[in-house]
């Protein structure tokens, strides 16, 4: 028996082309011309898929959504619109609508989000939030384990700025099935690039992923917390900057916890360092980063500016979520008052504020109190947990890092990837 889809769009051309392009796929389609009609539709039968359009006379699509999931709480929606915005999409997204597709849109596209909708999640309950023990360091051989997948367990969404672009922005992420991988995806376009170091396009002062017409930057500090859950399976749907928050991960771990942690019968293989390999200098003294055999994940980092910050190190060990939200999570990104021209000139750091950006001038931090002692350092250590998730497995390997920032993680990141290839998910 064929699956019913509502279709409720004011403009007829509109609705005569999803009733084809779904109809050839098997499905049976239930027009309605606005909000009122779809509404008297819903009380007849509650279809397995709405798609709503925002604009239209009387309802409009953001009512809509808001008065059908009253009336059919478990009914997924689709919202489209041919002027959204990333708050229309947030705004969707939390009254319950499933996703948003921006018009014109690829049919292809509309298809995808309406096979994902469609599918289910899977039965398994999420996983707690809780510390995992390390692997004992005695060990006998330390051999690549497939650990299982993971996603997350409902949508969630997040909106704020661009620290670089200055533009309003915003996330939505959304579950996705085994073998998926991270995956960012725009909003306008539905054009998508892998979180993956192959798509490395510039390194400078952030971290950005490119692959035809998507741009995808400063994926850091998300993918730190993604490789710190060891999220595998994600969609990220964006208007191309993920947007600063409080210039650190904790409001994006916050957002996973939201959604919730979901593992998945599949695994992947993690990648286990089996020799040193580096990039830059090996002397102490000099810049370089290097990472080494280790039974678990750990990153060491050196810090050192000119006063007043100086000389900072920390050691970390990632034994689970809660290790990084505790220890590096909260740390924010950093600037100096010194080069705040540079920054304008190069068009970066637009959405720099005070609250959200740790400003350092000649005689210390200006925007004061800092969250740790050595702040700075701390954030470093995020920014390499977030670019050496672009491998796209878990490693088990010791990070030892000095003076260095996205451009060094990044060749390094090239070396890892000619000698341990794109194996993934099983």
């Amino acid at each position: 028996m064929s699956e019913t889809i509502l279709v409720v769009d004011d403009e007829a051309n509109i609705r005569h082309t999803l009733r084809g392009v779904l109809a050839d796929e098997g499905y049976e389609v239930v027009e309605a011309e606005d909000g009122r009609r779809a509404l008297e539709c819903l009380e007849r039968a509650v279809p397995r898929l709405a798609i709503v359009d925002i604009w239209m006379p009387e309802i409009d699509g953001i009512q809509l959504v808001e008065r059908m999931k009253e009336q059919a709480p478990e009914l997924p929606v689709i919202v489209i619109s041919g002027h959204g915005t990333i708050e229309t999409a947030v705004r969707a997204i939390r009254l319950g609508a499933f996703d948003f597709l921006e018009k014109p849109f690829q049919l292809d596209a509309l298809l995808r989000m309406v096979d994902r909708a469609l599918g289910g999640g899977s039965a398994r309950p999420p996983v707690m939030d809780e510390d995992v023990a390390p692997a004992p360091a005695t060990s006998p051989a330390i051999l690549p384990r497939r650990i299982r997948q993971r996603t997350i367990a409902k949508s969630v969404v997040v909106n704020g700025q661009g620290l670089h672009s200055g533009v309003r922005t915003g996330l939505i992420l959304q579950p996705m099935p085994p073998g998926s991988g991270i995956v960012f995806e725009s909003i306008s376009s539905g054009e998508t690039v892998p979180a993956l170091v192959d798509y490395i396009d510039s390194t400078g002062y952030a971290t950005t992923l490119v692959r035809g017409g998507m741009v995808a930057k400063t994926v850091e500090h998300l993918m730190a917390a993604l490789h710190a859950y060891r999220i595998t399976n994600l969609l990220v749907k964006m208007h191309t900057e993920v947007p600063i928050l409080d210039g650190s991960a904790q409001e994006l771990c916050e957002l996973l916890a939201e959604g919730g942690i979901e593992e998945q019968d599949e695994t992947i293989e993690e990648i286990v360092i089996d020799r040193r390999y580096s990039v830059g200098g090996d002397d102490p003294v000099t810049k370089g980063i290097a990472i080494e055999p280790c039974e678990g994940f750990e990153i060491h980092y050196t810090l050192e500016y000119p006063a007043p910050i100086g000389r900072q190190e920390y050691r970390f060990r990632l034994n689970g979520p809660l290790s990084f939200v505790r220890e590096i999570a909260p740390a924010r990104t950093f600037g100096f008052v010194k080069e705040i021209e540079t920054l304008e000139r190069m068009g970066l750091a637009n959405g720099g504020r005070l609250n959200n950006f740790i400003l350092v001038g000649d005689e210390g931090v200006v925007n004061a109190p800092l969250r740790f002692e050595d702040e700075f350092v701390r954030h470093k250590i995020l920014d390499i947990m977030g670019d050496f998730y672009l491998l796209g497995r878990p490693i088990r390997g010791r990070i030892v890092a000095r003076r260095t920032g996205h451009g060094d993680n990044a060749a390094l990141l090239k070396v890892l990837r000619e000698c341990f290839g794109a194996a993934g998910p099983a």
